[in-house]
């Protein structure tokens, strides 16, 4: 059983924005949407995670509690680690599996 204890990784989850640039353009940009604490769980994995590491990308599991904040996480949305500054994509999300967590998958090195 896993428990809450376990979750001390603080994270913040940024949602794509477009705003006007008053030139007629739209600017792109990141809106934290909320913070967390987690757990990082290292993905020795497969074929996809050895590839990425190859090419200077981590992949990591996340496990978060499930909230009302944490079911709304999207693929498209981005995870910075609050500790060590490190930028993060989610690639995907699994709040279905265990009722109490919400589990992601995320990777860093690639563009955003």
């Amino acid at each position: 059983m896993i428990g809450a204890g376990r979750l001390s990784e603080r994270v913040a989850f940024d949602s794509k924005t477009a705003a006007a640039d008053g030139s007629g353009g739209r600017v792109e940009g990141w809106t934290e949407e909320f913070s967390c604490w987690g757990q990082f769980i290292y993905s020795r994995g497969g074929e996809t995670e050895q590839a990425a590491r190859l090419q200077g990308r981590s992949v990591y599991k996340l496990l978060l509690r499930s909230s009302s904040e944490t079911r709304r996480i999207v693929a498209d949305w981005r995870m910075r680690d609050l500790r060590r500054g490190a930028v993060y994509n989610v690639r995907e999300v699994d709040a279905i599996s265990q009722r109490g967590w919400v589990y992601l998958v995320v990777e860093s090195g690639v563009a955003e």
